[in-house]
């Protein structure tokens, strides 16, 4: 199976990092209830990106609940030469693994180990690379995954620019790659992002900062004609 079979063809997908940690596991499940079921886990290492995120050890700890759960874990990497954390990926549970242009020097090959592992597979690119380099480098490829911010910290402003990009990108791929959008995904922004072209919208602080992530995921579903 693969994104074909997991996705809907527009998919909100809650951002785990910008979670309650000290309430991971009743998060989750009450946002599985509410309908979502791709969610997106975003590592990072310090050195691509400055933060240092969460890993491999919280991927295997939550992946038997998405099991149980049917749902998805979509994995971000934000970090420098990322084939060597796919296996990791993979015997943690994660489903997909999408690793950053920036960060990679023989996407090709990249592309070929995550399906090896049997992975989905997906190529991201930061607001200042060019999107025809991305092109390039997701040929095989699920999915390209636009920033709509710079990568590394949750809560950022979306970058009016990126919708330029990301109609470009829908533009540029064949109709079976999936568009995705990370950063500043809101009520306010969603609508917009789907339109250029996205149909997989990553939403991290305006599900999980509410008092009710569920309620809000619901809405932001609702606004795009999500699955809910």
């Amino acid at each position: 199976m693969g994104w074909t079979e997991w996705a809907e063809p527009v998919e909100v997908e809650p951002s785990i990092y910008a979670s309650d940690f000290s309430r991971l596991a009743e998060q989750l499940g009450s946002l599985v209830g509410a309908g979502a079921r791709v969610f997106q886990f975003d590592a990072g290492d310090g050195h691509f990106i400055p933060e240092i995120t969460i890993g491999p050890i919280v991927l295997a700890s939550i992946s038997p609940l998405f099991r149980g759960w049917g749902a998805r874990l979509d994995c971000h990497l934000m970090v420098s030469e990322p084939e060597r954390h796919f296996e990791a990926v993979a015997k943690a549970g994660g489903d997909s693994v999408t690793f950053h242009v920036e960060a990679c020097d023989e996407p090709a090959r990249a592309i070929a180990l995550a399906r090896s592992l049997g992975l989905g597979v997906g190529v991201a690119f930061k607001p200042e690379t060019a999107v025809e380099d991305a092109v390039t480098a997701a040929e095989g490829a699920d999915l390209v995954l636009c920033m709509s911010i710079d990568p590394g910290y949750s809560g950022q402003a979306f970058m009016q620019d990126a919708l330029e990009r990301i109609a470009r990108l829908r533009s540029l791929l064949p109709p079976n790659v999936r568009v995705q959008v990370d950063g500043g995904i809101h009520r306010d922004t969603i609508t917009a992002a789907r339109d250029a072209g996205a149909d997989l919208l990553v939403v991290g602080s305006a599900i999980f900062w509410n008092d009710d992530p569920a309620a809000a995921y619901r809405d932001l579903a609702a606004t795009v004609g999500a699955r809910r």
